[in-house]
């Protein structure tokens, strides 16, 4: 057995984490944060609350809390700069995308909200895809990988 360490292709080069990357993995977090918030409040109000159906309250509060680690997982594989933390990222940001435009539908304090999501996905997608959070993950793009057969 070796004792010698090989680089992972998990650890990109070495290096200042640029702003960018950090940026989006803090949008990711937040909306992680978010969901774990309005699943404690769904769970609290199905609960002790007085909700028309407690069961369907207490299953999506439940709901919520396991959806969150999603955008909680990205988040910290951004931060670690691991590449697979993108894709999850992504993901987060495009089912957010279709939420926030129901909550801009809504005829009540919901809309401030739709906004909201709608800003921080957008502007998540932004960083996620941004060529310097791409190159500091590790990721090439397509015609940039190099071919080992000769």
């Amino acid at each position: 057995m070796s004792t010698e360490r090989n680089p992972t292709p998990e650890a990109p080069e070495s290096g200042p984490r640029p702003g960018r990357l950090t940026a989006a993995a803090a949008l990711a977090a937040l909306e992680g944060v978010a969901l774990i918030a309005a699943g404690v409040y769904m769970l609290v109000m199905g609960l002790a609350g007085d909700p028309d159906n407690p069961e369907q309250a207490t299953t999506g509060g439940i709901t919520l809390l396991v959806l969150a680690l999603l955008p909680l997982l990205a988040a910290r594989g951004l931060l670690l700069r691991r590449s697979w933390s993108r894709g999850p990222a992504i993901i987060t940001q495009i089912m957010a995308l279709p939420v926030a435009w129901q909550l801009l539908q809504a005829d009540s304090m919901a809309i401030p909200a739709g906004i909201a999501l709608a800003a921080v996905a957008v502007a998540a997608l932004v960083l996620l895809v941004n060529p310097a959070t791409t190159e500091a993950l590790g990721i090439k793009g397509p015609g940039n990988v190099q071919d080992d057969v000769k």
